[in-house]
């Protein structure tokens, strides 16, 4: 896992690797714990996509080019799956589940 504060260092992950995840987390928002505690146990498996944590209080910049670049409104709790520099799927709030990140990230 790999946080992302700048938008350098968005730019760097994603020309790494071309397929990804990014997950957006609010460290003050309950239903963010709960998706980040979704997301942990998906992200324990062998074999997932590299992914990278976006905290939205302290990268707003990074949240808001996400955003921006990709076409996908923000929010928080948010996951993106991208691929080839474009959204191939994506999700927020109490829709993401590790039940849900396994069906939707092939």
């Amino acid at each position: 896992m790999k946080e992302l504060t700048t938008v350098e260092e968005l730019d760097r992950f994603l020309q790494e690797n071309p397929e990804a995840v990014l997950l957006k987390h609010s460290t003050t928002c309950p239903i963010s714990s709960q998706a980040y505690d979704e997301f942990m146990k998906y992200a324990k498996q062998e074999g997932i996509k590299p992914w990278a944590l976006v905290i939205v209080q302290t990268a707003r910049p990074v949240s808001n080019e996400i955003a921006e670049r990709f076409g996908v409104k923000h929010e928080s709790p948010q996951v993106l799956y991208v691929k080839n520099d474009s959204v191939a799927w994506h999700t927020s709030h109490w829709n993401i589940t590790e039940k849900n990140l396994k069906e939707s990230i092939a």
